[in-house]
């Protein structure tokens, strides 16, 4: 019998494992992740940019997990001996009209706490990325670049050493509520026994959370593909560190931008596609019964109706590398099709609820067997301490 099984081995299942196992450390604790190694999904396929808090409503859990799991992220990081590089970055008006939705953007950092942020001008624009376009912008000297991945290997390295027990390989199909427990059955054939579930499963969080209490799960999670381009190496110099738009206010998305990779390169992207399969990164990637669950979700067609003109415009710019290429020229107008060449892609998970709302926030349901971390994408991997914490807050008022 384990205290606690954690399902899901992404940063944010990582970071909670690790997380309650620090804070009680005579807890028995499992973490199964159904793939073979760790990170594998939405982790591994992220654009590695470490998060401020500069676009989250004041108060909200996305702001306050996001500011506190970033110095925690740093303190780990630096204990630790990952790499990282606080680049700072640039969010760029590109018109007048776009003026007021900057100025927005930068008060709601500034409740955020964010005061080292600065309006600057397209001068000051131009002396921090020189072929940047814009009429004013504003510069965030928080904003770094990682690799997730690495960071999630020296949770999954902690975690064991600390006593915590992983089981790569062992795919959760079903849950069965006993009075005093759980028992939590593997693909495998393999069943474990746990007094209580912390269900991380990222884009099957909804599935699982549905094992664990079908009645009282009103999400679900809808796939969004985010695909990038990779910049040719003799074009990197129109690039210094991270450049992003002014984002659509009614769109959960950061809209296409640049950002230098801390393994070298630079990336362009992502769109933001509506995905035919949970993990589906490429445009082929097709499962039936997951689409069709997708569309006949109520609160979906109620998002498909109300964003079918951006929507059909992400998908233009899917499918078109000329319309790809015109978005980032709104930023760097030297930017040339010739100039990029297809990079990777990553599925975000995005709760959607019944009545066609896209959850602008983290969402951690309970239930008698279970805590359920059902919407965590971005910024979730720079806030997954913060995360695991508020977690582990929770798994330990009730053990």
């Amino acid at each position: 019998m384990h205290d606690i099984i954690v399902i899901g081995g992404g940063i944010v299942g990582l970071a909670t494992a690790l997380r309650i196992k620090e804070q009680k450390p005579s807890l028995k604790i499992l973490l199964l992740e159904k793939e073979n190694e760790v990170a594998k999904h939405q982790t591994g396929h992220n654009s590695g940019v470490i998060h401020s808090g500069l676009y989250y409503k004041p108060g909200s859990l996305k702001a306050t997990n996001c500011i506190r799991g970033y110095e925690m992220l740093l303190d780990f990081c630096n204990r630790e001996g990952v790499a990282y590089d606080l680049c700072g970055k640039v969010v760029v008006a590109t018109s007048d009209e776009q003026k007021p939705l900057l100025k927005n953007l930068f008060d709601r950092g500034m409740q955020n706490g964010l005061t080292k942020n600065r309006m600057i001008s397209a001068g000051e624009i131009k002396e921090i990325e020189p072929h940047v376009k814009g009429v004013e912008g504003i510069w965030v000297p928080y904003t770094g670049i990682i690799d997730y991945k690495a960071v999630s290997e020296k949770y999954a390295e902690c975690f064991q050493k600390a006593g915590g027990e992983i089981a790569l390989g062992e795919k959760v199909i079903d849950i069965k509520n006993r009075n005093t427990h759980s028992e939590v059955v593997s693909a495998t054939g393999k069943v474990f026994e746990t007094r209580l579930i912390v269900n991380c499963a990222g884009l099957y969080s909804d599935k699982v959370a549905q094992l664990t209490q079908p009645e009282n799960i009103k999400v679900r999670i809808i796939p969004f593909r985010g695909e990038y381009f990779k910049i040719k190496p003799e074009k990197h110099h129109l690039v210094k560190n991270l450049i992003y738009p002014v984002p659509d206010p009614n769109f959960p998305f950061l809209g296409v931008h640049f950002t230098r990779m801390i393994e070298g390169g630079v990336e362009a992207g992502p769109n933001a596609v509506f995905a035919f399969r949970r993990e589906g990164y490429k445009k082929t990637d097709i499962n039936f019964p997951e689409l069709f669950e997708a569309l006949a979700w109520p609160g979906f067609r109620k998002v498909a109706a109300k964003y079918w003109r951006t929507g059909m415009g992400e998908y233009y710019r899917s499918f078109s590398k000329a319309a790809f290429t015109k978005a980032l020229q709104e930023l760097i107008p030297e930017i040339q099709s010739d100039d990029l060449v297809p990079g990777g892609a990553g599925v975000r998970a995005q709760a959607c609820d019944y009545d066609g709302g896209l959850l602008d926030d983290f969402s951690i349901i309970e239930n008698k067997g279970a805590i359920n971390v059902c919407n965590a994408p971005s910024p979730a991997a720079t806030s997954s301490l913060s995360i695991g914490q508020t977690v582990s807050e929770r798994v330990l008022a009730r053990i």
